[in-house]
């Protein structure tokens, strides 16, 4: 549906959210509400019909904290409301806004947001919100491009593919050997805005006890027998891309050790080194370690 024909109700707790967004909005769409406190949702849907509703995921309530946007986006379906749902989230809380999408909402926007992304948001979750919230899906032909499949479920993948690479979310693939997470992986690579910065793939299962340290985090000139020349670790050369960790289960805990203070601390220290250096990476893992 066209945005200017649109209602949209607007609930977050910080009336300086509800400010912006409402004169932003104003001028866009036939009408705005804003709201404060989600404790009157029930009586708000009962006397208004919204196309659009845009919850924040935190507010002060008994609810416990970083699971209210769920809690309340579940009690907006139970209330039998038919609205887009678009959840507004802080850096924070990706991982939940992502998990948002599969219990319903259209999309999510981080704070604080361009204005011309939030309009471009509700216009896309506008367009949506004739389909069913429960199993929304929306084909992504560049995606579909990459990636073959035109059943129900890989759908429900090129769509969360589309909303969840653009975010700088750490990602967990689940999937059974030859299933393909790698090229998922690959994919939200080439859709997030790292795609012009490098994808690395590491088969650490496959890396010996004596190559794991100098594979992932290198080496400088002399720093074992045979070192000739300094190397650059896979996490060095991935900085500013993605790292997609395979076959992660088959580490022993010594190095599970090693590569968890890398990845808590985002800096590597190469052997030979006492420098820590910084990394930005992307972490994409299937199972069992993330």
């Amino acid at each position: 549906m066209l945005l200017k024909n649109a209602t949209i109700l607007i609930i977050d707790d910080d009336p300086d959210v509800l400010t912006a967004v409402r004169l932003l909005l104003k001028t866009e769409v036939r009408e705005v509400l804003t709201e404060k406190n989600p404790e009157n949702l029930r009586s708000l849907l009962s006397k208004h019909s919204f196309d659009l509703i845009l919850l924040d995921m935190n507010f002060n309530s008994s609810i416990n904290t970083g699971n209210e946007g769920l809690f309340w986006l579940n009690k907006i379906r139970e209330f039998k409301s038919n609205a887009a749902v678009v959840m507004i989230t802080a850096y924070g809380d990706i991982d939940l806004a992502v998990r948002s999408l599969k219990e319903g909402a259209a999309d999510f926007v981080v704070k604080p947001w361009h204005n011309e992304k939030l309009i471009q948001t509700i216009k896309a979750a506008l367009n949506i919100k004739d389909v069913s919230v429960s199993s929304s899906v929306v084909k992504s032909p560049i995606i579909k491009k990459e990636l073959l499949g035109e059943s129900e479920v890989m759908e429900e993948i090129f769509y969360k593919i589309e909303k969840i690479a653009p975010t700088d979310a750490n990602i967990l693939i689940l999937g059974e050997n030859g299933t393909g997470k790698d090229l998922i992986a690959k994919a939200i690579h080439q859709h997030s805005l790292r795609a012009d910065k490098p994808f690395i793939k590491v088969d650490v299962g496959a890396l010996t006890e004596t190559l794991f340290e100098s594979e992932l985090f290198g080496h400088k000139k002399g720093a074992f027998t045979d070192a000739r020349e300094g190397r650059v670790g896979r996490f060095e050369a991935a900085n500013g891309g993605t790292v997609f960790l395979d076959e992660i289960g088959n580490i022993s805990l010594h190095q599970q050790a090693k590569l968890l203070s890398v990845l808590q601390n985002r800096q590597v220290i190469r052997l030979g080194d006492n420098t820590p250096l910084p990394i930005d990476i992307r972490l994409v893992v299937p199972p069992i370690f993330l």
